[in-house]
């Protein structure tokens, strides 16, 4: 509905144009009504623009949020058919929300202004010249074929881009994080040529998409000026009386003069609408790529109540490192504290027994992903607010169940001490938290979820003595309803524990 507003505006700045010129042709001193007419339409066409963007990036912005929340659950929390690579995983959750937002934001307002506004600019030209309409709809049969096969050509290129991309970026990523196993096993120079191998193909597939864009692109700047140049040449031929036909209508010079100043307007939706091409093309393949993940149905394991964790002989390898083995076994509630000196292999044993890592040899009791709270030594902090990061794990909490939380973790100094409060702002980095800090996020978003097992990596670390007490006693509140294994190497926390498991 927008568009259409700047068509008033449009149609408002060519009648003010066209009558100041045929004032000005016969004498006459430049009316003010057609000077006030293109000063109001350059006003209603700059509302009209920047109403358009406010309202598309309102409504991307809503529909990317909600579907990397989606796909965000889906990646963390249940078994899908085919699971990506963590690079890939990465491209899916963050990459492609932001192709689909910019799809939304740009494409989606471009082509409903492009089927709507060429028929209203027939309209309004055919009030002052028929035969001018009719040109503008003549030179539109030949330019919709034009764009049917640019547009062909493009999807398929645009799709194996995309697909390349999200190949490349999960490649980098994986090698980057096994650099050390491709050390170990001097893969060097075998890593490096498959990572330029998939740049290669990148840009191979790049040059392919832009060959096709730039194909659109001259499909429309060729009937757009083309349009452009029969209507000029018509309304001219017809007010010198030149044309080779009798003259089907008379024109004035005002008539004419309007006509020709709207003859552009009728191009200018489907010209937005190619400089959007490229979106719609990513959006499309990024939708796609989602679509086993959003449509199909995830092998989601069975979902029983949870009961125990039994561990046994459970064993970690690396080359030239072994963990393990380790046995343990805990019920709905109780706390194991699970020891051993720094590099042990404590976090990797919690990541194995949460299925995030494959051991070995040895068993760990079925556990569904979202019966697990993770409390990590260094937290995922996202970019947002405190309680945005709080929520991660349980999205609908509201302040009053957050602030019970934070003030058990000690997290109130915090908040209190900082004017935003809850809304205290955070980039992805977690500038300006200590590591104290970050670990009772990383405790309270594990409370938080409400979740009946609790890992906890380090938790009494980074703290003073009276702050690692209060957490201790926490913990072992926590204990009377979860069960919880901690890795730790604090002679406290594992005094109060149940069971102690060394590595």
């Amino acid at each position: 509905m927008a568009w259409l507003t700047d068509l008033v505006g449009a149609a408002l700045f060519a009648w003010g144009i066209a009558d100041a010129i045929a004032k000005l042709a016969v004498g006459m001193a430049l009316p003010s009504v057609a000077l006030m007419a293109m000063v109001a339409g350059g006003i209603v066409r700059a509302g009209a623009v920047l109403l358009v963007h406010a309202l598309a990036i309102q409504g991307a912005q809503a529909t990317s949020t909600a579907l990397r929340g989606l796909i965000l659950r889906r990646l963390l929390t249940v078994q899908l058919p085919a699971a990506p690579m963590t690079g890939q995983a990465a491209v899916l959750a963050i990459d492609h929300p932001e192709t689909i937002a910019q799809y939304e934001a740009r494409f989606v307002p471009a082509r409903m202004a492009a089927t709507a506004a060429p028929l209203v600019v027939l309209v309004i030209v055919a009030f002052a010249s028929l035969v001018a309409a009719g040109i503008l709809l003549v030179t539109l049969i030949p330019f919709a074929f034009g764009m049917i096969l640019a547009g062909s050509m493009a999807r398929g290129a645009s799709e194996r881009q995309l697909a390349a991309l999200g190949h490349l970026s999960g490649l980098f990523v994986d090698r980057v994080r096994t650099l050390p196993i491709v050390r170990h096993f001097g893969a060097e120079e075998r890593i490096a040529r498959q990572v330029a191998a998939a740049t290669r193909d990148v840009a191979d597939r790049t040059i392919i998409v832009l060959r096709a864009a730039f194909l659109s692109s001259a499909v429309m700047e060729f009937f757009s000026a083309l349009s452009v140049a029969l209507v000029a040449v018509y309304c001219g031929f017809s007010l010198l009386g030149l044309l080779p036909f009798p003259n089907p209508e008379a024109l004035t010079l005002r008539e004419a003069f309007f006509a020709l100043a709207m003859a552009p307007e009728f191009y200018l939706p489907m010209r937005r609408l190619a400089a959007a091409y490229h979106e719609k093309q990513l959006g499309e393949a990024a939708r796609s790529e989602l679509r086993p993940i959003i449509e199909i149905e995830p092998l989601a394991p069975s979902k029983a109540p949870y009961q125990s964790v039994t561990v046994i002989q459970l064993t970690i390898e690396w080359p030239g490192r072994r963990i393990g083995p380790v046995d343990l076994v805990i019920g709905k509630t109780g706390m194991v504290a699970l020891t051993g000196i720094t590099g042990s292999g404590k976090t990797s044993m919690l990541a194995a027994i949460a299925g995030q890592i494959a051991p070995s040899n040895g068993t760990v009791t079925p556990i569904a992903p979202d019966d697990i709270a993770w409390a990590a030594q260094r937290p995922l902090i996202v970019p947002g607010t405190l309680r945005d990061n709080l929520a991660l794990a349980r999205p609908g909490a509201g302040d009053a169940d957050i602030l019970m939380v934070a003030e058990r973790v000690g997290l109130m100094p915090l908040i209190v001490s900082r004017p935003d409060g809850l809304d205290l702002q955070f980039d992805h980095r977690g500038s300006g938290l200590s590591g104290g800090e970050r670990r009772r996020i990383g405790l309270a978003r594990a409370i938080l979820s409400a979740r009946p097992l609790l890992l906890c990596d380090e938790p009494t670390a980074d703290l003073d003595a009276k702050s690692a007490e209060a957490i201790i006693a926490l913990l072992r509140d926590l204990a009377q309803h979860h069960a919880i294994i901690v890795a730790t190497h604090d002679a406290r926390l594992i005094a109060v524990a149940d069971a102690e498991v060394q590595l």
